[in-house]
């Protein structure tokens, strides 16, 4: 990734404006909010216009490989998991729905879109691992589409039957627990864009009238940058989420609870229901792009998950600080893959060493 990067990942993810005000006879329906005024439920977010993209209208082969009769449970759950692979335009829509604070007024919504490359990074009969990449290609002044631009994003881990889980505690805290009723159940274990912890969580696969759906339990993870970038009143974001496969994408779909957790108690502020929506394209070619420059990066990126793993395996409880010298984990990193992909040749011995010393300095102990 370049290092301009560093700079975007301050910002919200990229947004179309919602355009001119309508005409005065027509009154916008604001879901959830129909008596709402629709001009203070304009959706925050970015406003910057990407390229124009092709929508693909055919069933992928992944989606027809899932509806293939015969499978094992297993198989066909990890079918459903590897079907998540592929380029995506990308949609994130949350809506506060509920608040219970008195002279409650709901938040503006937030929406966001972006063009994503999904990658395998692992697979094995109980475990994959998927790595989510944005990759942006803006229009030029003459409408053109410019050169992509990287941003490494979220992960994902899936883990069949696991014992243990590392739940959020809040706090930048993470705790070992034992896996609740683990039998047939896949663990979802979610990283951010630095590799840290974020959540994990049990659900289930249910695979019914060629309809594939993952739900998971409730589970309490940090706030998105979304959120604690305009608020502070709150410090846990809990739910439950869905993922249900289609045959050109996937729909993820949260029902959240935000929670003021301190040494006093704890209590809900509001509801909240999201929209991730997943649409395959064809176009522009994202695939290209992410292989030329996560080739020089991806020795680097891999040793930092090996000492996450490390860790993560020899204790059963975790705590991160804010910032270390003035910058913050994602910031460490990501200078570090931003020089090697500027190298013609990136020399990764000093990888390993780097990518610990880092995880050491930021551990609080």
């Amino acid at each position: 990734m370049k290092l301009l990067l560093l700079a975007l990942l301050a910002l919200p993810l990229l947004a179309e404006d919602y355009g001119a005000e309508p005409a005065a006879e027509a009154r916008p329906h604001v879901f959830g909010w129909p008596f709402a005024d629709w001009k203070q439920m304009r959706p925050r977010g970015g406003s910057t216009e990407g390229a124009s993209v092709t929508l693909s209208s055919e069933p992928r082969p992944a989606w027809e490989a899932l509806q293939q009769a015969e499978l094992s449970r297993l198989e066909r759950d990890r079918r459903a998991i590897l079907a998540m692979a592929g380029s995506y335009r990308v949609s994130f829509d949350f809506l506060e729905t509920l608040g219970f604070t008195p002279d409650y007024q709901p938040p503006r919504p937030y929406f966001s879109w972006g063009t994503e490359r999904v990658e395998v990074l692992e697979a094995s009969e109980r475990f994959i691992s998927l790595q989510h990449t944005l990759v942006m290609f803006f229009k030029n002044e003459d409408g053109s589409a410019g050169e992509p631009m990287l941003m490494k994003h979220w992960r994902q881990d899936w883990t069949y039957e696991p014992e243990t889980l590392w739940t959020f505690r809040g706090d930048r805290t993470w705790q070992k627990v034992d896996a609740a009723s683990p039998e047939g159940r896949w663990s979802q274990a979610v990283f951010q864009v630095d590799d840290s912890p974020r959540y994990e969580v049990m659900g289930e696969w249910r695979h019914e009238g060629g309809m594939s759906t993952w739900r998971s339990d409730n589970c309490p993870r940090p706030l998105p940058r979304r959120e604690f970038s305009v608020r502070a009143d709150y410090n846990i974001l809990e739910g439950v989420h869905e993922i249900t496969l289609s045959p050109t994408g996937w729909l993820h779909t949260q029902h959240n609870r935000k929670l003021a957790r301190d040494e006093d108690g704890s209590r809900y502020l509001g509801l909240e229901v999201g929209i991730n929506r997943y649409e395959a394209i064809s176009a522009p070619d994202l695939a290209t792009p992410l292989a030329a420059s996560w080739q020089k990066s991806a020795p680097y990126w891999q040793q930092v998950r090996e000492a996450w793993s490390e860790l993560l395996g020899s204790r059963d409880q975790v705590r991160l600080r804010p910032e270390v010298e003035g910058a913050k984990l994602w910031q460490v990193h990501f200078a570090r893959a931003g020089e090697l992909e500027q190298q013609i040749s990136p020399d990764h011995s000093d990888d390993a060493r780097h990518a610990r010393e880092t995880l050491r300095r930021f551990l609080d102990e």
